[in-house]
């Protein structure tokens, strides 16, 4: 089990005040992990640091957007300066807007670029800096299903995903010198706030998931904290530019008949 032990590693968590960020976040702690968090919102973060510190977790937060490039520069410089070197960054912050393409205002398909694929940027290549110097690290980028499947009113999303997914291997590909490993994660649909609307037995939505899924079932938070210790431990060293989908097998079949058992 010492492969996955991450005893003396920091983490950096873009987005991990909640959600399945939260769930990854506390899977690293687990593994013996130190936590640092990012979030934007100053009641959330108060939140997740409490919930990290009464689980006994060593956890430090920091306020800033993953899009503003001074902001992050400064906040990357002021860890290291207060906690030292990042060994691990999980690139978690993101957002969707759902609207069809034909009415999407430009301004916020590009806003979910920003977010989702230009923040994840601006985070690896400044924390790539000290990795590259230290000769070793594991950056995490969360991806999604919709790095590899359309689906109505999320194209901005989709683009995102599909374009992280590429940085995915391309960050790889120049950084494996420098034995840092560059992968991904891509949930596939998993019980969270968000979803707990169209989770309830009888909404389409809720029966199409569960028909879709090999599994049969939504994801839970958890199920992915093993693929993120995983890739942030010396088990992943000879593992990179890859994406692992964890959706209950969705992306492996093409699905069933309605009538089909």
């Amino acid at each position: 089990m010492n492969l996955f032990d991450l005893k003396g590693k920091r983490a950096l968590i873009t987005g991990g005040t909640h959600g399945l960020g939260l769930a990854m976040a506390e899977g690293l702690a687990i593994a013996g992990a130190e936590l640092v968090i990012t979030g934007t919102t100053p009641s959330k973060m108060e939140e997740a640091l409490a919930y990290y510190s009464s689980k006994g977790y060593k956890v430090s937060g920091y306020l800033f957007d993953v899009t503003d490039e001074k902001a992050a520069a400064d906040n990357v410089a002021l860890i290291t300066k207060e906690l030292g070197d990042i060994h691990i960054l999980v690139n978690n912050a993101g957002i969707i807007k759902r609207e069809l393409a034909i009415t999407m205002p430009v301004s916020d398909f590009r806003k979910v670029i920003d977010v989702d694929l230009v923040g994840p940027f601006i985070m690896s290549q400044l924390v790539a800096n000290q990795m590259i110097e230290r000769q070793e690290g594991k950056i995490i980028n969360i991806c999604s299903m919709m790095s590899e499947l359309g689906r109505n009113s999320v194209s901005a999303y989709a683009a995102a995903k599909g374009g992280l997914k590429m940085l995915t291997r391309n960050l790889a590909t120049e950084w494996a010198k420098y034995n840092i490993q560059v992968n991904g994660i891509g949930p596939g649909y998993f019980a969270t706030t968000q979803t707990e609307p169209i989770r309830v037995d009888g909404h389409p939505f809720n029966e199409f998931i569960i028909n879709r899924t090999p599994a049969a079932r939504w994801g839970n938070p958890e199920d992915l904290a093993g693929t993120a210790v995983f890739l942030a431990s010396r088990a992943s060293d000879f593992v990179n530019g890859q994406i692992v989908y964890v959706d209950g097998g969705i992306l492996a079949t093409i699905g069933k008949p309605s009538n089909e058992n």
